[in-house]
């Protein structure tokens, strides 16, 4: 079946999804993807009763994905804030982002200060370059 994310709680692993006037029920455990669900995403899940369960992003059968975040915001924020994951987070790369933060954290303690800007203005770079073009989710940046 075919429908949408109504609600997911990340604490609970729950949420709901709603599909030809029903609203079903799934858990995380039944989530396929490698990213969280969110709400308003589509979805195609199968049932069992009335348990969402193999629940995992619509592909690209439906309508090309669209894009949603900006190249040139995620560059900005790689060039004034890269030493802090800050582009990585606006793009949806929370574990990518975090590790920035621990790295910058490691290289900071160890007075290495001379590498902490460097991999912003990289990513910057890939970023204005298109190399870098997708979200999370693998939507295109605007």
């Amino acid at each position: 079946m075919i429908g949408k994310v109504q609600s997911f709680d990340p604490e609970s692993g729950s949420g709901a999804i709603e599909s030809e006037g029903q609203t079903y029920s799934f858990e995380i455990k039944d989530w396929v993807e490698g990213v969280s669900p969110e709400a308003d995403d589509e979805v195609r899940f199968d049932l069992e009763g009335s348990q969402a369960v193999r629940v995992g992003l619509l592909g690209v059968s439906r309508e090309p994905p669209q894009a949603v975040k900006s190249k040139y915001i995620a560059g900005v924020l790689s060039l004034l804030f890269g030493w802090a994951g800050l582009s990585r987070f606006y793009l949806g790369y929370y574990k990518v982002g975090f590790m920035q933060v621990l790295l910058t954290a490691f290289l900071l303690y160890a007075k290495f200060m001379v590498f902490v800007p460097q991999w912003g203005f990289v990513e910057a770079v890939l970023l204005f370059a298109s190399k870098f073009d997708r979200d999370a989710k693998g939507r295109p940046l605007k």
